[in-house]
């Protein structure tokens, strides 16, 4: 059963860093637009160590959690259950806490990413390319597992990393080759390209745009645009953006924790949009 909208109930997202985090702007606006006057939605910066007393103090009036780095693999040990999603990764970043007092752990971001590329007309794709080889990676894979018929090719750092994708590709069923980050240039041609490396990272891969690129999807809304994403959409390549993709994971998040569907994303989006401009 649903959490009862008719109560007054609580959320947060958790992490550290927290203070950037754009989660309370999406949950907020999305409670107003539901009419979830009684609900709040807060942030708290917490690390692995101080998770478990956090979780210890929370009471009845919490419908879930949002769980941002470095808690999206320590949190699993403080749930009951946790959905094949989040298994398939190790990593929950939502929980929500059932009337009988279960904790459920999920992972909206596969999911979000999924949706964030169909809304962009990206249904399947017969190849792709990841830059980079981190968390967010490995949840790309995911994603990629649903829509990619074909061969996925990780471009990362070392030989360890590039062992660690090769296997989350066998766990996740899908096809992996990897390849070294000195030939990175190459991941521009193929038909989706998702870039989930930190700020800055694929700046020097801009020059290297093709004439006609096909479809980027960058993981970072903040700063926005990246200078590939920006060059990607000069030569009139499609774009799919982070904040894509943390609106629609938090549509997931919401809808889950209030029991509402379908949750508001065009007005959360346009909440997100106005609080990263007033950046």
């Amino acid at each position: 059963m649903p959490p009862r909208a008719t109560d007054a109930r609580r959320a947060a997202v958790l992490g550290k860093p927290i203070a950037h985090s754009l989660s309370p702007v999406l949950h907020r606006a999305a409670y107003d637009a539901l009419g979830l006057a009684d609900w709040s939605y807060d942030r708290f910066e917490i690390d692995e160590a101080a998770l478990p007393g956090f979780f210890e103090k929370l009471g009845p009036e919490w419908a879930g959690l949002s769980l941002t780095m470095p808690l999206k693999r320590a949190v699993i040990p403080l749930v009951d259950e946790i959905s094949e999603t989040a298994a398939s990764v190790d990593a929950v970043n939502t929980v929500v806490f059932a009337e009988d007092g279960r904790r459920i752990g999920d992972n909206t971001d596969i999911p979000g990413m999924v949706a964030a590329l169909r809304e962009h007309g990206i249904e399947q794709v017969d190849s792709a390319a990841i830059l980079g080889a981190g968390a967010t990676a490995s949840s790309a894979l995911a994603a990629l597992a649903r829509i990619c018929t074909g061969e996925v090719v990780a471009y990362v750092r070392s030989e360890a990393r590039a062992a660690e994708m090769r296997r989350w590709g066998e766990r996740l069923d899908i096809d992996v080759r990897t390849a070294d980050w000195a030939d990175a240039e190459q991941a521009l041609r193929a038909p989706l390209v998702i870039a989930t490396t930190p700020a800055g990272t694929t700046d020097a891969l801009a020059a290297a745009v093709p004439e006609r690129p096909t479809t980027l999807f960058d993981v970072l809304y903040e700063p926005w645009p990246t200078e590939l994403a920006a060059r990607w959409s000069m030569f009139g390549g499609a774009v799919v953006s982070g904040l894509d993709l943390l609106v629609h994971q938090a549509v997931l998040q919401v809808e889950q924790m209030t029991g509402r569907s379908p949750a508001p994303l065009e007005a959360m989006r346009r909440a997100g949009e106005r609080a990263l401009a007033a950046r």
